[in-house]
């Protein structure tokens, strides 16, 4: 089974994993040029792949893991599948719950809530994990965002949890030139998010800020856990955040310098307006299924 997804992007990343930990005991391969070709491929946003690998006669299930589409400018693209070729199994990272931006089009399945494998979290949990998305943030907002609000977020985070972990998809170097000019402190540790397992930092920490996306939301529905958003970056983002906080008041740390972090509710108020059947967080399981039923039956 061929894995493919963007490693710098938060939710394709985080996407991948969690519908490949439902595959068991499938041999699986993130090499594309593997002989002999792979029995199927879950592909995960990149439209490039989609279309060449059924030339070598490897079926594909392509997933939209954050609800952006060929463009990277929204949903329209991907509820109308513009830029895609050959076929494909077509699904969507879509909660239940969330509101739509575009009804779905022929042939694409919202899939639910892609949830981590393992929705508990440790029963002692220390610290904060703040977990940034650059991936699409046009330049001048990522260097606003590291030159100002991220500094007082992670020492403000730190300061209230006792240490933090930053883990960011792309943008590190920015990242650290920022955290460094402050003098970063002992209790800061950074991460490149395809380097370390995101799912299991988030279980351990006790406070949780994140950038808008579908992975972060996943996580604290998944896991009843309180979430607080960083400030939204770029259209995706803000578009995104927006559609959540409609159904569930996620609070947005603006990273101000005399409150960097608001309030955050209790899990239990913030997720008081989602009605979470474990029907809706099985996107994962379903996706993976739908994977080895292409295996044993090609298109």
């Amino acid at each position: 089974m061929l894995l493919v997804s963007r490693e710098e992007e938060l939710d394709s990343l985080l996407a991948l994993r969690r519908v490949a930990a439902h595959l068991g005991e499938l041999a699986v391969t993130t090499d594309r040029s593997a002989e002999p070709p792979p029995v199927a491929a879950l592909v995960c946003d990149d439209e490039v792949a989609t279309v060449q690998l059924p030339a070598r006669g490897v079926p594909v299930v392509h997933l939209f893991s954050g609800g952006r589409g060929p463009e990277g400018t929204g949903v329209a693209e991907v509820t109308g599948m513009a830029g895609m070729a050959g076929p494909a199994l077509r699904w969507l990272h879509r909660p239940d719950w969330l509101p739509a931006a575009e009804p779905l089009g022929p042939g694409v399945r919202a899939a639910g809530t892609l949830a981590p494998v393992r929705t508990a979290r440790d029963r002692n949990r220390t610290g904060a994990l703040l977990l940034l998305s650059l991936w699409g943030v046009p330049d001048d907002e990522v260097r606003a965002f590291t030159d100002g609000p991220l500094r007082a977020l992670v020492r403000a985070a730190a300061d209230h949890a006792g240490h933090c972990d930053v883990v960011c998809d792309t943008g590190l170097a920015a990242v650290r030139s920022s955290l460094a000019a402050d003098g970063t402190p002992e209790a800061v540790r950074l991460h490149r998010a395809a380097d370390v397992d995101v799912d299991a930092l988030h279980a351990g920490s006790e406070v949780f800020l994140a950038s808008p996306t579908l992975a972060a939301v996943g996580l604290a529905q998944a896991r009843h856990a309180p979430l607080c958003f960083l400030p939204p970056l770029g259209a995706a983002q803000r578009a995104l955040a927006e559609r959540v906080r409609r159904v569930v008041p996620v609070p947005v740390a603006e990273g101000h310098a005399g409150k960097p972090l608001p309030y955050v509710p209790p899990a239990d108020t913030l997720w008081q307006a989602v009605d979470s059947p474990g029907d809706d967080l099985r996107g994962a399981q379903r996706i993976a299924r739908s994977l080895r039923q292409l295996s044993l039956a090609p298109l």
